[in-house]
């Protein structure tokens, strides 16, 4: 079975100590999912259990678990070249928008040249070099239209932090033919990880909380809470509570705290970390493109379609094209699917604009829900303050310390009795103690 990557992300990002509830709430997995990946991955890699003197279960792994998995997986390995082969030719792909909008340009205007240089009975090779020329000069841009190659081979972690911070400067990286792809389809879904995000922040508020909750806390990271009576019951919770093994307590007044077990139990010392105060969804951006490159790109397609609607005119007489023959032939032997392009190179970005406003206002109603949500939740009554102050009483963590280990595969169960003979006895003669 193929490791999990965001797994072995997380164990990586945790120092290679990690328990099931470090991992589950790293990552945002379910519990379940992160308590049987550490147990595979150890068996595949070499990684170690360790078992403190409460049973607490903690895993260590090798740092270099990713190169062994590797050279043990072929699988790995074919789709770690696959990755690199993707990245090369979906920048094609997108390039490819950008230059059939220029030879789509180029062709339908050299056509309409040739057909009336036809019917002029003009010299056919004179005013074809002079219209290469002036087109030359009239519709390729003055700038550089290739591939980025420092941008297309550069790692995948440097290549998120040069976004970023370019993204901060509000800088892109688009080249011409690269903000043509983005102007008639965008760049991606900006909420695409929004799912191990959410998990992620439901996780770090329950541990933060000492791994014991109200659900009012947690309301400002989920979407929809039901019907009124749901909201009563707080149903909304079963998911987060199957996710991370919690269980429910009831409070002296009757109301709900929930605890994850779980995620009370760490490898390290657990330093509480900063959270949103709810979950905020990103609007789409139509384009990364900028102002002048979307005016290009606009102008060029407004151009596209002006010509064709011309050519399409020249060509209604159907022997005109056999007559000519050679590019405009050939030229009308395609205008349906030139005809096509030039329709949705403004119809696709048209269409993609009013779409992303209705998404964008459902986005932006729903950042406002979970708003609203965070604001009841600092402005807390009575009541719930009652249900924090309760649930507070079961806040605890446990630390699986290397210094308090009952057992660990790491050496030989002999060696292990051996080094503990003293602290064996003293638990022997507290058992006995109690016996008497």
């Amino acid at each position: 079975m193929t490791p999990n990557p965001d797994l072995m992300r997380a164990i990586a990002q945790l120092n290679y100590r990690v328990t099931p509830g470090d991992v589950a709430a790293q990552a945002g997995m379910e519990l379940q999912f992160a308590e049987q990946g550490l147990l595979t991955l150890a068996s595949e890699v070499g990684g170690h259990m360790q078992v403190s003197d409460a049973g607490e279960l903690a895993y260590v792994f090798p740092r270099g678990m990713q190169g062994i998995l590797q050279s043990k997986y072929f699988r790995l390995r074919l789709q770690a070249a696959w990755q690199k082969v993707w990245r090369i030719l979906f920048y094609v792909i997108r390039l490819s928008f950008g230059v059939m909008l220029i030879a789509s340009i180029l062709l339908i205007v050299l056509t309409i040249i040739a057909i009336f240089i036809a019917i002029n009975s003009q010299s056919r090779e004179d005013n074809n070099n002079r219209s290469n020329n002036s087109i030359g000069r009239a519709f390729v841009p003055n700038f550089w239209i290739g591939p980025n190659w420092f941008y297309m081979f550069m790692p995948p972690g440097r290549r998120r932090v040069y976004e970023k911070q370019r993204a901060l400067r509000g800088e892109t990286d688009l080249n011409f033919l690269e903000a043509i792809f983005s102007f008639l389809f965008g760049d991606g879904n900006p909420n695409a990880e929004l799912e191990e995000k959410r998990w992620r922040a439901i996780a770090t508020v329950i541990r933060n909380n000492g791994g014991v909750i109200v659900a009012e806390q947690i309301s400002p990271y989920l979407d929809e809470l039901g019907s009124s009576i749901s909201q009563e019951s707080e149903d909304f919770m079963l998911p987060v509570l199957s996710r991370f093994n919690g269980r429910p307590e009831v409070s002296p007044e009757g109301g709900l705290v929930y605890r994850f077990p779980e995620l009370q139990v760490m490898a390290t010392e657990y330093q509480a970390k900063t959270v949103s105060a709810y979950l905020r969804e990103t609007e789409w951006e139509f384009t990364k493109a900028t102002s002048s490159q979307k005016m290009w790109a606009i102008g060029l397609g407004v151009f596209n379609m002006v010509g064709a609607i011309t050519l399409g005119a020249l060509l209604q007489d159907p022997t005109l094209a056999a007559e000519i023959g050679g590019l405009v032939a050939f030229t009308g032997g395609i205008f349906g699917f030139l005809l096509a392009y030039a329709v949705a190179f403004l119809g696709v970005p048209l269409g993609r604009y009013f779409w992303l406003q209705g998404r964008n206002k459902s986005i932006s109603a729903r950042n406002e829900l979970r708003q609203e949500r965070a604001i009841a939740l600092n402005q807390a009554d009575g009541d719930l303050q009652k249900k924090i102050t309760f649930a507070s009483q079961f806040a605890t963590r446990t630390i699986v310390s290397e210094k308090d280990l009952a057992y660990t595969t790491e050496t030989d169960l002999t060696e292990q009795e051996a080094a503990n003979k003293d602290k064996i006895d003293a638990e022997w003669a507290k058992r006995l103690e109690g016996l008497g």
